[in-house]
């Protein structure tokens, strides 16, 4: 692990309660290789360009000490459940500072959660060593799985789901716990064949303990327009109550 790393953070929300149990600190960091037609900050995507010590306008590089101080800020609002996740952006992808910034955690009895897609994972090295090292800090990971078909999540994202179920099956085999969820999008993650393929998939692992659905929002639309990037999704609307029922039905969530 590199000594005091620094981390390139996008924003903080103080009291996120969708992201992990209880009340969360949730920190976002920049860059992600995946380009997720439904992403909602896409705004987070670029990888940083600059440094800490030649940052360019926007970018906000912090220590894990100064990230967690600012976390501890609210730690009374935790109360038993609650703690910090980091999310992004793929978080992943700055794998020394999240190893930094949970050990520090941990060593303040703080638990911690990982929000991930899960796209930078592999067993090669230096990775699989480094992430090793992530799993004795981390409490809990959120995964998000797009698309259970190898075609549609590329032509979803732009990036194969082979090495991000690998990192399920390995979660599970080390007896990581973790929530799985999926976002519900209308016409594109909601195939019934690949609802079931997906919940038959879930259900093979024995780590997980929640496992549910996003439904698609618009809510990020602005952002795309913001940036000047063309939304393929305009028409696509957010999922009905009756959507999210079949769905819920297929995927074998009660």
């Amino acid at each position: 692990m590199t000594e005091h790393c620094l981390g390139n953070i996008h924003s903080v929300e103080s009291f996120g309660s969708a992201d992990g149990p209880g009340v969360r600190y949730i920190v976002f960091l920049k860059g992600c290789r995946m380009r997720c037609k439904y992403c909602h900050n896409p705004d987070t995507w670029a990888k940083p360009s600059g440094s800490a010590e030649a940052p360019l306008p926007g970018e906000n590089w912090q220590s894990a000490e100064q990230v967690l101080k600012q976390a501890l800020r609210y730690r009374t609002y935790w109360k038993k459940n609650g703690g910090i996740t980091v999310s992004g952006g793929e978080a992943l992808l700055q794998i020394d500072f999240l190893i930094e910034l949970f050990t520090l955690a941990k060593e303040k009895g703080v638990h911690t959660c990982l929000d991930t897609s899960g796209n930078p994972f592999t067993m090669e090295e230096p990775f699989f060593s480094k992430f090793q090292q992530l799993l004795e800090v981390t409490d809990l990971f959120l995964l998000d799985i797009k698309q259970i078909d190898e075609k549609k999540h590329r032509s979803l994202t732009g990036q194969d789901n082979a090495n991000i179920l690998a990192m399920a099956r390995y979660l599970s085999d080390v007896g990581k716990p973790m929530w799985i969820r999926h976002v519900l999008v209308p016409g594109v993650t909601d195939e019934e064949d690949d609802l079931r393929r997906l919940g038959a998939f879930v259900r093979s692992l024995a780590t997980v303990e929640r496992f549910e659905i996003l439904p698609y929002h618009t809510l990020g639309v602005f952002k795309w327009k913001e940036l000047g990037l063309p939304y393929q999704l305009e028409e696509v609307a957010p999922p009905t109550e009756a959507q999210i029922a079949r769905a819920k039905s297929l995927l074998g969530i009660s």
